[in-house]
């Protein structure tokens, strides 16, 4: 029996559905949160962010997590105001963010990132302590390690894909 390439592309096209549907986050390399204070500056929640190369931070009132401050809160909410260097990151941050439990799978990821617009998520343990934090890029890295040939070994831009001369074979 011949398999053709569309067969190969169905085949591909079911094991990430399947994969999608099917892996909890828990399975993903979660990074451990980057806690602040709610009353730590805007500037201590920024240099926590570079520090630990990351495009959010959790913050906590009370040892409770009570919101998210992220890269686009300091672009929306932070820069350019006379104030933002004594600003408290709990008057900037987005309060009372969705959360996920580690038992969620990664389509119910997407989704919640999707219909929200959010680019990171806390993952919480059933008692709401932040024990991670799911990205955008965690899930691209998830699908890449799907095919890692194909993805891989592209070329650094489409532009190089095909040779501009005859001996660029």
């Amino acid at each position: 029996m011949n398999i053709s390439e569309f067969d190969d592309a169905y085949e591909d096209r079911e094991l990430i559905r399947g994969a999608i549907l099917a892996t909890p986050i828990s399975e993903l390399p979660l990074r451990r949160p980057i806690i602040v204070d709610a009353g730590a500056t805007v500037v201590a929640a920024v240099n926590a962010m570079n520090e630990h190369r990351t495009g959010c931070v959790l913050v906590e009132r009370d040892g409770k997590l009570s919101g998210i401050f992220t890269e686009r809160d300091v672009l929306t909410k932070v820069i350019f105001r006379a104030s933002s260097s004594s600003m408290r990151v709990e008057e900037v941050d987005t309060n009372d963010p969705e959360t996920l439990e580690a038992t969620a799978t990664i389509a119910f990821a997407l989704n919640k990132m999707s219909v929200g617009g959010y680019r990171h998520i806390p993952v919480v343990d059933r008692g709401g302590k932040p024990v991670g934090v799911l990205s955008v890029r965690d899930i691209v890295d998830f699908l890449v390690e799907l095919f890692p040939d194909g993805v891989l070994n592209l070329p650094p831009s489409p532009d190089k894909a095909i040779a501009k001369s005859l001996d660029g074979g």
